[in-house]
This record gives C-alpha cells, structure tokens and sequence, in this order.
C-alpha cells in the first residue's frame, strides 16, 4: 500500500510540474497595440501615436508611427522610432505635403515581429502664406499704406495720410507679428502690428524703424534703429524692452536681421564707420565684425541651422558690390563680381541653402534665386528684384517687386518659380518679407 501511495505521490508532482512548466513556457506572440487619433495638424506635420497594451510576451524592441498615401501603411513606409517598452507614446510625424491625405497605424516590433494599430486618416492643411510690404497711393496726397497679404487676400495695417512700411512677417501659432514703421508728423515710429493691432516699439519723440521680427515660444524680439539726437542706434527689443546693440555716440549702426536659436539671440548688423560700412554680428550682447572692413559691405538676413550661422548681403570689389553669403564667418560671393547685385533674404531648409536677391547687368536689374550657390533666374516684367524667401516642404516661395508696363513696381510673389502679382502697377508697390507655415 505505501508502493502505491508512492507512486501515486510521484506520478502528481510530475503532472503538477508538467503542468506549471507549460503554463510559465506560453509562446510569445506579436504585441498588442492601437493608434491615437492624430492633433496639431498643420499643412506638413501632425501629432499621433500609441497605446501598447500587451507585449506579446516578449519585450517591445520599437515602437512608433508609419504613414503613407497609400492605405495600411506599413515600417517600410515612413515611420518615426519611439523608443522601447508598452504604454502609451506620442510621435511627431513630419515633412508632409500640404492638402494631401495620409493613412497612419501605430506599431510595435517585439521577436515574434511587427504588429500595427488601428489605421486612422489625417488630410495636411493648406498652406498660409502671409507676405508684408507697401503700397504707395498718390493721390490726393502721397503715403504709402504698410500691408499684409495673407494666401493673397489684403490687410493694410496703416492709415491715411500716414507714410508706412511692412518690412518683416512671422507667424506663431494663430498670430501673425509685423514689423515696419508709420510717420507720425515728421517722425517715423517703428511698429509691431499683432493681428492687425499696431504697438510702438521705438520713442514716438525721435525717428526709429523696425527692420525684422522673430518669434520664440511666447517671446517677441524685433531689431531696427531709434535715433538718440545725434547718431541712429542699432537696438533689440525683447517684448518691447529695449537692449541697445551697437552706435549713438561715434556712428549710426542699423539692426536688419534677427534670428534665435533655444537662447541665443543672433541679430546682423550694419555700422556706418568713418571710411566703411561694415557688417557685424550681436550674439548674446557679443559683437564680432564679419565683413573686410577695408571696404564698404551690406548685410541684411540672417538665418540659424543648428550650429550654423548663415549672414547674406553684399560687399563691395573695387566699384562693383557683389552679393555675399557668410557661413560661420567665412565670406563666399554669390556671383563672378562683374556685375552690381544684392543678396537680401537666406533660409535654410534641411541640408538646403536657399539665397533671395537681384543682379543688375546693363540697365535691367534681375531676381535670383541661389540654392547651395546655384543660381536660377525668376521670371519678371523689365526688372526685378527678389526680396525674402521661404520654403515649406519641397515648395519655394519667393516675396518681391517687378516693374510691369506703367514703369512702377508692382508687389509679386513666386512659388517653385510661378509668378503671382500682389497689385496691379497702378500704384508703386513692393513685397519685402514672406512666411509661409
């Protein structure tokens, strides 16, 4: 009897330990996952993502986003990487192409394979393109209207009999900042228009002008002159608090650019010496000279790419001024130096360099465009001139003036070389500035 209680006793705690290995060995299988409705749609980027609710019994080893034009995308589409483990995770999914829908699913890969979300479909926005200049009226008395043009419809942001200019356009979120000035009497004030509202940046007693905006997180700074009495004084200001950069007590020095980067504050300068114009650089309230001070040179953009500092202008080789780029303080010219030209606006977009400017051969003054020191020319009435560009996913937009039939400028704007007229040649006008979100 006790052989058999033994072997009864035996055979259970071989079952039982049978039993427990196959509950403790299950075959891992391919995770569980759904994909979050998309947010923060834009016209080339959204917000997305995952929920990781079961590994699948084997750890997560990638996880993110896939999208595609095509339905059920897949991780040979486009995808973003968002680390390892289960929950929840956010993706940002990038370098979309305005009005154009796309099919995204959430994944995640463990060692048994990919497993994907529910697929949801998102459709970019189109894009806004909001372009700042002038318009000058003249009759029954001259001024000029400083005005807005957003995906071409118009906002003058001046008043009558007021002489103005918009000079500088940046859009933040759901606002849209402009900087220029308006004459008040005899005085030109630099302004801010918000949305249309105007603040005054520089003293309303002594003439100013405000030459750039920028926008960082909830920061304005703008850059431009205020006259002391004696000198024009090159200034930043940071939500309307003044710094002053450079000038006022042996030569007048002008802010034309602004650019920032995390918390550096770059702004490109212009000082009138005694001899020379010479460009300069403020970063962080340390001023360091860029051009050949042994010869007279122009400076009016300036762009941040990573640890790059792109400054665009002109500099002068015997009586010719030739456009210039500077990248980290080393100068290259634009074009063989035998005709006058300009180089006035730089924008860089992934590893692109784009350069807006004109080039004056003979009595026709031409509008360029270089991309990685490649020049093309925009098409145009009898002269040209390309002022500002941007560039938004794979298309270039480009802001500025031609002269049509009644030999005034007339405000234009080009897109992947495409050329859409602002105004009709009636009056004098000209596109300085354009961003383009």
């Amino acid at each position: 009897m006790k052989r058999i209680n033994f072997i009864f006793a035996t055979f259970f705690l071989i079952t039982l330990g049978v039993s427990c290995k196959k509950n403790n060995d299950a075959v891992p299988v391919i995770p569980t996952i759904s994909t979050t409705q998309s947010s923060a749609l834009t016209s080339i980027s959204a917000t997305s993502g995952g929920t990781i609710t079961s590994d699948g019994g084997s750890p997560i080893t990638a996880k993110g986003v896939c999208w595609s034009t095509s339905q059920n995308p897949t991780i040979s589409d486009s995808k973003t990487t968002n680390g390892t483990g289960t929950g929840a995770f956010t993706s940002s999914i990038t370098g979309l192409t305005p009005s154009t829908t796309y099919y995204v699913r959430a994944y995640a890969t463990n060692s048994i394979g990919t497993a994907y979300g529910n697929q949801i479909t998102i459709t970019t926005s189109d894009p806004k393109v909001y372009i700042a200049g002038y318009e000058e009226i003249s009759s029954p008395t001259i001024y000029s209207f400083a005005k807005l043009w957003t995906n071409g419809q118009l906002t003058n942001l001046s008043s009558a009999p007021n002489y103005a200019e918009a000079f500088s356009v940046f859009a933040s979120g759901n606002d849209v900042y402009v900087a220029g000035y308006e004459s008040s009497g005899s005085i030109n004030i630099g302004k801010i228009w918000k949305n249309g509202v105007a603040t005054n940046i520089t003293n309303t007693s002594r003439d100013g002008m405000l030459s750039s905006v920028f926008v960082s997180g909830s920061d304005v700074y703008t850059t431009g002159y205020e006259a002391n009495g004696n000198y024009d004084v090159a200034k930043l200001w940071k939500n309307g608090v003044a710094t002053t950069l450079l000038g006022g007590t042996n030569s007048d020095a002008y802010g034309y650019s602004i650019a920032v980067s995390g918390t550096d504050v770059y702004v490109v300068i212009q000082e009138a010496q005694s001899v020379n114009d010479v460009v300069k650089i403020w970063k962080n309230g340390t001023v360091t000279t860029l051009s050949n001070t042994n010869t007279d040179a122009y400076a009016n953009s300036i762009a941040i790419s990573g640890s790059d500092v792109y400054v665009v202008g002109s500099e002068r080789v015997g009586n010719t001024y030739v456009p210039k780029i500077w990248k980290n303080g080393q100068g290259t010219f634009l074009t063989s130096g035998t005709n006058d030209g300009e180089a006035f606006s730089v924008f860089v977009s992934g590893s692109d360099v784009y350069v807006a400017g004109s080039e004056q051969i003979g009595s026709t003054s031409y509008a360029r465009l270089w991309k990685n020191g490649v020049m093309s020319t925009l098409s145009a009435g009898i002269n040209a001139s390309a002022q500002s560009v941007s560039v938004l996913g794979t298309d270039v937009y480009v802001a500025g003036y031609e002269y049509g039939t009644t030999n005034r400028p007339i405000a234009v704007y080009w897109k992947n070389g495409s050329k859409t007229q602002l105004t009709n040649g009636t009056n004098y006008a000209g596109a300085y500035s354009i961003f383009v979100k």
